[in-house]
């Protein structure tokens, strides 16, 4: 059987005394996979996203990601992890307003110790690669919502990470530019990366995804196999 990039093993998560964010989910993912989780707000999307992030630990459960065992990182180890691993992708950007665009970009390898010139390319490279070259001296707050998500998945990718993780990435965006970041995203997947995306916009799940898994009340409530509607 082949190793899976991620693997979550009676993985719970509880924050309080009430119902658990997670309930004994097991999960496995293959490396090259576009995988859409799905649910209501409540059943406990981000929550998962963020224990493979090693932003959250598990309650109990074991999370491996790319052979690392995530739940058992500290605070130092985490940051390097996920440095080196992954890619997160947020709803509102997360850019640095006072930086331009390629500076943003360059963040997470000049955080791993990539050198500045080293970092310059890779940052051209993706730019250019996105079709967002042109902006890369311009400041966030000039920039279009779909453009912003366009930096903000390039910085995800800056240091080739195995796995990108979106959340809700087209949330914030007005339908336009939702449909230039699914083009995006099917790009890169079709380029062999690896895409975990939280996402209620059961449009961009079947344009983007391989598989969904649908979650209920913290539980994998179906693991459903699908080709995408291109």
């Amino acid at each position: 059987m082949t190793v899976p990039l991620i693997e979550l093993t009676a993985v719970s998560r509880r924050y309080d005394e009430g119902p658990p964010a997670l309930d004994d989910v097991s999960l496995r993912i293959s490396a090259g996979e576009a995988v859409a989780i799905l649910g209501p707000s409540g059943s406990g999307k981000s929550t998962l996203l963020n224990l493979v992030a090693g932003l959250d630990r598990p309650s109990s459960g074991t999370v491996t990601v790319d052979g690392v065992r995530v739940d058992e990182l500290g605070e130092a180890r985490s940051a390097r992890y996920r440095r080196a691993k992954v890619g997160l992708v947020f709803q509102f950007f997360n850019l640095l307003d006072d930086l331009t665009v390629a500076d943003n970009v360059m963040l997470p390898a000049q955080l791993a110790g990539m050198a500045r010139g080293a970092a310059q390319r890779r940052a051209a490279e993706l730019l250019d690669a996105l079709g967002i070259g042109r902006h890369a001296t311009a400041y966030p707050g000039r920039l279009s919502g779909g453009e912003r998500q366009r930096v903000a998945v390039a910085r995800a990718l800056m240091n080739r990470p195995a796995l990108l993780l979106a959340d809700e990435p087209t949330g914030a965006l007005d339908t336009a530019s939702g449909e230039e970041v699914q083009q995006l995203l099917n790009d890169l997947h079709a380029d062999g990366q690896t895409i975990v995306l939280v996402t209620h916009d059961l449009a961009l799940a079947r344009s983007c995804a391989t598989r969904t898994v649908q979650l209920v009340d913290g539980r994998v409530a179906a693991d459903t196999a699908a080709e995408p509607v291109r």
